[in-house]
């Protein structure tokens, strides 16, 4: 595995650190005015989900992870696990549900997602960056209402609260931006 070092970590890198396997969540590099560079790291552990605020210096040298990543299909929920099917082999994966966090309602059956795997441990998935969605209760449209920056609450066909613009209706299709959870496009 290559050595990084401290001051080279950025946002995304995987990370090999007090015998575990570690995200870079956010990274900040301080300069004082006296003593040397570092970089603050918000760590996130791929394992069991801790968080961790590391102090590293320009000198310290760290070991970076490449996960290797498989286009597989879901197929099913089922006791809080999520079944993924590779396309090629017709290998079954289960992943705790709980990976996914508040991405989770964005998972649809049949929907390729990208499975990160260390070795032959699934450590993540990708979801798709957008999904299309239905828009179930909003407020009605209100003719005269164009103001560029105004949006109004919505929920969608998996019940997400999103704010979505007011020419947007009931029953229309939606494109959202599943990283940042908000509205992207008509669809």
């Amino acid at each position: 595995m290559p050595k990084v070092n401290g001051n080279e970590i950025r946002p995304g890198f995987i990370l090999e650190h007090d015998g575990g396997l570690w995200a870079a969540v956010k990274v900040n590099h301080v300069k004082p005015g006296k003593g040397g560079a570092f970089a603050q790291v918000e760590l996130k552990n791929l394992r069991d989900g801790r968080k961790l605020n590391e102090r590293f210096r320009s000198e310290d040298k760290v070991e970076r992870v490449t996960l290797e990543n498989k286009d597989q299909t879901f197929l099913y929920e089922t006791d809080g696990r999520l079944v993924f099917m590779d396309s090629e082999t017709y290998e079954q994966t289960e992943i705790d549900a709980e990976l996914l966090g508040d991405r989770r309602p964005f998972l649809q059956d049949g929907m390729m997602a990208t499975v990160e795997y260390y070795g032959d441990e699934a450590l993540n998935v990708q979801l798709p960056q957008k999904v299309r969605c239905q828009v179930v209760d909003t407020e009605p449209v209100q003719k005269g209402q164009t103001a560029a920056n105004s949006f109004k609450p919505a929920i969608l066909d998996n019940g997400v609260r999103i704010m979505i613009p007011p020419f947007i209706g009931p029953e229309e299709f939606i494109i959202v931006h599943t990283e940042l959870m908000e509205y992207s496009e008509r669809a």
